[in-house]
C-alpha cells in the first residue's frame, strides 16, 4: 500500500527553524507532484508549497514565501525547510502526492491530491 510518512515536527520559538521530511513507500513517487499542506486547530487544511521533480518548478503560499523552501532528493523524499517561524505557522503539517498532473499547472487544492500522510505537528511559541 502506498504510504507517505512525515517527520521532523516539533516545538520551537518564534524565529526558529525546522526541517520536515516526507518519505514515500514506493519509487514511483519520484515522478509524482508533491506538496505540503497544513491545518491549524479549527481551520481548514491549506496549501503551503509544491514541487515537480522533473522541471524543478516550485510554488508557495504567499504566507510562507521567502521563509519556507520545498525540495526533493533523488530518492522518494520531499522536504520542507522552514525558517523565521511565526506562531501563526503552528499547525499539523501534511505531505501529499499527485501521480498524474499537467507540468504547467499548479495544484493547491486538497481535492487535487490522491495520497496523504498522517501529519507531523509544528508548534511555534512567541
Amino acid at each position: 500500500q502506498v504510504q507517505l510518512v512525515e517527520s521532523g515536527g516539533g516545538s520551537v520559538q518564534a524565529g526558529g527553524s525546522l526541517r520536515l521530511s516526507c518519505a514515500a513507500s514506493e519509487r514511483t513517487f519520484r515522478t509524482y507532484y508533491m506538496a505540503w499542506f497544513r491545518q491549524a486547530p479549527g481551520k481548514e487544511r491549506e496549501f503551503v508549497a509544491s514541487s515537480t521533480l522533473n522541471n524543478g518548478r516550485t510554488h508557495y503560499a504567499d504566507s510562507v514565501k521567502g521563509r519556507f523552501t520545498i525540495s526533493r532528493d533523488n530518492a522518494e523524499n520531499t522536504y520542507l525547510q522552514m525558517s523565521s517561524l511565526k506562531p501563526e505557522d503552528t499547525a499539523l503539517y501534511y505531505c501529499a502526492a499527485k501521480p498524474v498532473y499537467s507540468i504547467n499547472r499548479v495544484y493547491t487544492g486538497v481535492s487535487d491530491y490522491n495520497y496523504w500522510g498522517r501529519g507531523t505537528q509544528v508548534t511555534v511559541s512567541s
